[in-house]
């Protein structure tokens, strides 16, 4: 018999267990880092998240898993379901709580349903169900998974899609300098102007994994952290002990670039990183030098990657101005199971409506790439 459980905390599986399941490309779903989230103050349930991970068990062996999540609102997702949620309220009925299966305030595409085969993953899925029933929820989610898992689900999972901005290496790019050579002349120009400009400046910058990261390297960057939810007016949900113990428990996913001047840090970009993708997720600054920004999170991470051997940077969500840059618009995904049928049917439209125009969309942003056409 399989063995269906909702843990209210990753502590109730092993790392080893855990980390079993999937292939440790991606980081995000990792022990390590959902459960730092969880015991380093970065989950609060007034915030509206509270752990529910969806296990199935047989004979003592962990089968399949997805991290999830009770939730009371939108916050930290980067799918936008408001509308859904306006919608349901203007009928008098409440969209919250639902349940998530996603990495909190992560829009990265990664494994969502970890598991050892595709007849595990459905089962999994049939359970999330369930107990959307069981608990009276008004929709179960999906959130950036792999186009591999999408087989895993069954149609009344409605199918969304969005855009994000990415940099990938054909193949023949070995230095900064064979990437620019494939930009068209005015964009080369621009980048090289922005470039120069901080080098000019007098900002040097200092790549720093979490093993090589000193306590002021690791309370500097969560002080930019910090500054850029301020300037935002946002509640900043990460804490300084949480990246102490990314620096401590995956030291080599950790990577920083800071920026010195005059002989002090003033911004940083925090990234992790798998094999062959880095993740950029955070930057901030205490000082306002033109091109500090697109240097720190966008250039000095490209030259990164073509130094490591990586193929693929994934900024962040949103952000049009990346493609200037040689971000290119991919295609992102998330399912979504509604419990009312009525709501499900109108949703459906909704979403079949939406992928056009995202794909419109999409096929335009192509149109603006900043590559010179290759023959």
């Amino acid at each position: 018999m399989v063995d269906v459980r909702f843990l209210p905390s990753l502590a109730e599986v092993p790392a080893s267990v855990w980390d079993a399941l999937h292939d440790g490309r991606n980081p995000f779903v990792s022990h390590a880092f959902l459960h730092g989230l969880e015991v380093h103050g970065c989950l609060r349930e007034d915030w509206g998240w509270t752990p529910h991970h969806a296990t199935l068990w047989e004979n003592g062996q962990l089968l399949a898993a997805a991290p999830g999540y009770l939730k009371e609102n939108s916050h930290g997702e980067f799918v936008f379901d408001h509308a859904w949620a306006h919608a349901y309220a203007q009928h008098g009925f409440d969209y919250y709580p639902k349940w998530l299966g996603a990495v909190p305030y992560s829009p990265v595409t990664g494994p969502r349903l970890l598991a050892r085969d595709d007849a595990a993953r459905e089962a999994l899925l049939a359970a999330i169900r369930e107990e959307a029933g069981r608990l009276d929820l008004s929709s179960a989610h999906v959130n950036f998974p792999l186009p591999a898992e999408d087989a895993a689900f069954p149609g009344a999972w409605l199918p969304r899609i969005d855009v994000q901005y990415h940099w990938r290496n054909p193949g023949h790019w070995s230095d900064f300098a064979s990437f620019l050579a494939d930009f068209d002349h005015k964009h080369r120009k621009n980048i090289r102007q922005e470039r120069a400009k901080v080098q000019r400046a007098g900002v040097s910058f200092r790549v720093v994994h979490g093993d090589e990261a000193s306590e002021a390297d690791l309370q500097a960057m969560f002080g930019f952290y910090l500054q850029t939810f301020h300037d935002y007016g946002n509640s900043p949900a990460l804490t300084l002990a949480f990246l102490q113990h990314l620096a401590a428990t995956m030291p080599r996913n950790l990577v920083m670039f800071l920026a010195d001047h005059d002989g002090r840090p003033v911004a940083g970009a925090l990234c992790l990183r798998g094999p062959d993708t880095l993740y950029g997720r955070y930057w901030g600054a205490m000082a306002s030098i033109p091109g500090l920004h697109f240097e720190t999170c966008y250039y000095q991470g490209i030259d990164y990657c073509l130094r490591e051997g990586l193929t693929v940077f994934e900024p962040g969500a949103q952000g049009e101005h990346k493609i200037a840059r040689g971000f290119l618009p991919a295609v992102v995904h998330s399912r979504h199971w509604i419990a009312r049928p009525d709501f499900a049917a109108a949703l459906a439209r909704w979403c079949a409506e939406d992928t056009l125009a995202v794909r419109r969309y999409a096929r335009t942003l192509e149109t603006q790439t900043p590559f010179k056409h290759r023959g």
